[in-house]
Order: C-alpha cells, then sequence, then structure tokens
C-alpha cells in the first residue's frame, strides 16, 4: 500500500515518455487494484497534429459500465487524475491524457452533434433563438466546432460558471459581420 501511495505522492521522479507510460500505468493499476473493479486497459503514446505527446488509455470489462455512468464522470474523472500524478512526477512534460471506454467518448459526441443538428433544423424552420441544455466546456466546443460548418446559424455559449447553455440561432441577411462581432465580444 505504501509503494502505491509514494507513486501517487512521492518518490523518484523520472523523465521521458516511457517513463510517462510506466507512471500511468502503475497508478490505474493501483486504483483498479483498490477499488476491486473489473476493468483493464490498453495504452498507447503518440503524436497529435502539433508534435504534442498523447497517451490513450482505453478501458474495457465487466465495470465498464460504472466508467459510462453519469455522461462519463468517472472517465472524466480517470483522465484529469492521471494527468495530475504526471504533472506531479514529470512537472515538464506535456503528455496529454485522453481515456476512454469502447468509444464511449466518439458516441457521445455523436449524439452531441445529431442534437445541434436537430435544434439548428428548428432555428433555420422558425427563425428564432433555440438553447441548448448546460454544458461543460469540452461539449461545447464540440457544438460550436460542428455549428460553425454551417454559415445558415451561428452559436455562443450564454451564462456564467463552467456549465453554460448554447444559444443556436439563424443569421440575419441583413445584419451581417458587424451583428455578430457585437454579440461574440459580449461572451
Amino acid at each position: 500500500m505504501s509503494g502505491f501511495f509514494s507513486k501517487l505522492f512521492g518518490g523518484k521522479k523520472k523523465e521521458g515518455n516511457s517513463e510517462v507510460e510506466t507512471l500511468a500505468s502503475e497508478t490505474l493499476s493501483g486504483l483498479i487494484e483498490k477499488a476491486h473493479l473489473d476493468l483493464e486497459f490498453n495504452m498507447k503514446l503518440e503524436t497529435d497534429d502539433k508534435g504534442e505527446p498523447q497517451l490513450h488509455i482505453e478501458f474495457s470489462g465487466d465495470d465498464e459500465d460504472l466508467l459510462k455512468e453519469n455522461e462519463g464522470q468517472m472517465i472524466d474523472a480517470l483522465q484529469l487524475f492521471v494527468k495530475r500524478v504526471i504533472q506531479h512526477h514529470l512537472p515538464d512534460d506535456r503528455t496529454n491524457v485522453l481515456v476512454d471506454c469502447n468509444g464511449y467518448r466518439e458516441e457521445s459526441s455523436q449524439a452531441l452533434v445529431d442534437l445541434a443538428e436537430k435544434l439548428k433544423n428548428i432555428a433555420l424552420e422558425k427563425g428564432k433563438s433555440v438553447y441548448f441544455r448546460a454544458l461543460p466546456p469540452k461539449d461545447r466546443k464540440i457544438i460550436h466546432q460542428y455549428l460553425a460548418n454551417d454559415t445558415r446559424v451561428r452559436s455562443r455559449s450564454i451564462g456564467d460558471g463552467l456549465f453554460k447553455k448554447i444559444k443556436i440561432y439563424p443569421v440575419k441577411n441583413g445584419g451581417g459581420q458587424d451583428q455578430r462581432e457585437e454579440q461574440y465580444s459580449n461572451d
């Protein structure tokens, strides 16, 4: 037990990407063991489009439904936890950590895109603004990026705090660019 916690909160600091994989593997193995979960994981260290290292962790097993509950909050928590452990032990390392469970993130993103498409069509049919429920930043980003591909509508986040609603509204033919710039400057 002391070995597991010493890996998390103390011990020798390692450098290099293979150490990132080792540290992440030991951390996750310890968590799974202590929580008595029936889960396995695979890791793959890659480089993203910008040349930054990314550690992809994919979970599977009998307890994977626990990870997917409550809109994947456990997946997000594990991702944040592993990232913080890596930052603690390897402060100079810039590896991004991505955790998923049997394609949950892709399914979730597709569900958001489908709902955004439906609300976009309603906004265009009625010629009025429609609102999307309050969402965390990562989900809002998916919707904003999707809607940015359609020049007939605009979207913006509304509200204070971490969770904000999304307003989807049709572009007025006469209002044009000046009106959009004014609205985005208020964000």
